[in-house]
């Protein structure tokens, strides 16, 4: 990034103590605010050459990974993986969301045993920084909890400062029953400790102890290590869990009003002292909670759009494209600045809580039940009912579309398409990427559901692949030649106008405009596995049509289209 002669921003300290002052007090606050200054000072920051970073426009696609999701013998893998996309995706991918690469405890880097360091398996910040000067990066702010392993609570057992008042102590006899849980786990953890037996509050796991938020040291803290992120190359900051933020006894400490204020602070915060940094928030909850965190325009820059894995997956198993038609015309236009952050599989399973109104009982049970017949799992959450309710399904995306038919690469592809086309910045996983199929030995050797959706992969291997002409190669290929088209077309750009077009359940349709308004942009998907013809008369007004994914043009004077199974058109004036 060339530097600037402009002057770095002053951060607006009002606002910032407006978010501040009703949380912790002015005392709290002040805290709050002598520890950012200095904090930053240490960091460097605000950087006069920091300038606003890459533009969020259709040539923005991130990638999903793991640090070590490719190795080769005598590379650290966080150096093998930025070979990897030299090699193979030098452009289409400008940006990558590496997932928690600090040492950790459990949970594939999500029990963060040190926020400030880097596992020493996957490299050390001299890999980071190099792969961030390649690509603008996501780094993870694993914020809601922290490893049993951690030195913060290593203090808090013996009592001993900072860490001994960073946690939550609960009565076991406490009535929690409002308290929505993620997890079939008990929510409290039992901890002996110098001064006695202590519950803490333990969201997801025994070794995942939640963070106490009404502490303004441990924001102060968080505030710290944000700056040491964007001195070592973060362009984006993916808030893990932060629905779960702030705990009320007596609610169901979820999208607390104090946890919407902790986010609108770190946006303010980044303003002012790093804005070319962009906050994205992890809300795995029903669809209208999810965008909470985008509509006031002042939080989340982007949000995981949890309702559309699901979605698409229940739309191309049954070739029934209502509901998503039906949802993706409802979305609400965003606030500038605001984006959903479209993505079809992650790390994690398939949510299916985003569309429990969505999609009704009948639809969501076909979904569980298709998944276990191919090979994958179901994983549930305690509901206040006391009963288990299906909360993730655990597979493969590639896997979940399979199928004898002929069709599976062309209906995985069909899929990537549909999120591609929509408006938003789109994220793309390894292994929809390279086409990986369910890993169930990881399972095995793991013991954990989500290990079916995170084979690392030998380099040489994966090359081979990837070279060949089995189906990894032709999702491969095809993914690569959808993410350089999208990237050219400024209809695509996240800020473009957007319309859901009703051409039938078998189509999914969606027109979109560039911004300059001279680029009009239909995309067709068949969703189907028979063909369907597609009268032109619906087309934007041209003299010549071009379908972007074929790469070829069409006379105005056709009258018909026909899509073959599970075709993707993307036609432009």
């Amino acid at each position: 990034m060339p530097p600037t002669t402009e002057m770095p921003p002053r951060p607006d300290t009002a606002t910032l103590l407006d978010w501040l002052t009703p949380l912790y007090g002015g005392r709290g606050a002040a805290l709050i605010m002598d520890r950012a200054s200095a904090s930053a000072q240490k960091h460097g920051l605000p950087a006069g050459d920091a300038g606003p970073g890459r533009p969020v426009d259709q040539s923005l696609a991130v990638l999903i990974t793991y640090g070590d999701m490719v190795q080769a013998p005598g590379e650290v893998p966080l150096a093998t993986l930025r070979r990897f996309l030299r090699e193979r995706v030098p452009d289409v991918l400008p940006a990558v969301h590496v997932l928690p690469f600090y040492p950790y405890s459990s949970d594939d880097g999500f029990a963060v045993i040190d926020y400030r360091a880097v596992d020493r398996n996957l490299g050390d910040w001299s890999d980071v920084r190099a792969l961030a000067a390649e690509r603008e990066l996501m780094f993870d702010l694993v914020l809601n909890h922290i490893s049993r392993g951690s030195q913060w609570f290593a203090n808090y057992l013996a009592d001993a400062d900072p860490g001994r008042d960073y946690f939550i102590e609960v009565d076991p006899a406490t009535d929690l029953r409002a308290v929505v849980r993620p997890r079939s786990t008990p929510l409290l953890a039992e901890v002996p400790t110098a001064r006695g037996t202590r519950h803490l509050w333990a969201t997801f796991s025994e070794d995942q102890i939640d963070l106490d938020f009404a502490n303004p040291a441990v924001l102060a803290e968080f505030v710290d290590i944000i700056f040491g992120y964007v001195a070592a190359g973060a362009r984006l900051l993916r808030l893990d869990a932060v629905a779960f933020l702030w705990k009320r006894i007596g609610t169901p400490c979820i999208h607390l009003p104090e946890t919407h204020r902790v986010i609108k602070f770190l946006r303010a915060l980044l303003a002012g002292y790093a804005p070319q940094v962009l906050l994205v928030t992890e809300t795995n909850v029903p669809h209208r909670e999810n965008i909470s965190y985008l509509t006031d325009g002042d939080e989340a820059h982007l949000a995981y759009q949890f309702a559309l894995p699901p979605l698409l997956l229940h739309t191309l198993l049954t070739g029934d494209g209502a509901a998503l038609r039906e949802w993706a015309a409802s979305l609400p236009a965003l606030p500038p600045g605001c984006h959903f952050f479209n993505f079809t599989a992650s790390h994690d399973g398939i949510g299916v809580r985003a569309v429990e109104n969505i999609l009704d009982d009948a639809q969501r049970d076909a979904l569980v039940a298709t998944v276990r017949e191919r090979g994958g799992f179901v994983s549930t959450r305690a509901g206040n009912d006391g009963v288990h309710h299906p909360y993730e399904l655990n597979i493969a995306y590639v896997s979940a579309l399979a199928g004898d038919d002929g069709h599976a690469a062309a209906r995985f592809l069909c899929s990537q398409a549909v999120a591609l086309s929509l408006r938003g910045v789109p994220g793309v996983y390894f292994h929809s990427l390279v086409g990986t199929p369910n890993d169930r030995r990881g399972v095995e050797a793991s013991g954990r559901y989500r290990s079916i959706n995170r084979r690392r992969w030998d380099h040489a291997e994966l090359a081979a692949k990837l070279d060949g002409e089995g189906e990894p190669a032709r999702i491969f290929r095809g993914m690569r030649h959808l993410l350089d088209t999208r990237a050219a077309q400024p209809a695509f750009h996240p800020d473009a106008a957007q319309r859901i077009v009703d051409l039938g359940d078998h189509l999914f349709v969606v027109e979109r405009q560039s911004l300059d308004g001279r680029q009009t942009l239909l995309a067709v998907h068949n969703l189907t596995d028979r063909e369907v013809r597609l009268s032109t008369s619906v087309l934007p007004e041209a003299n010549r049509w071009w379908d972007l994914v074929a790469g070829r043009s069409m006379p105005a004077t056709i009258r018909e289209v026909a899509l073959a199974p599970y075709q993707v058109a993307w036609f432009s004036n």
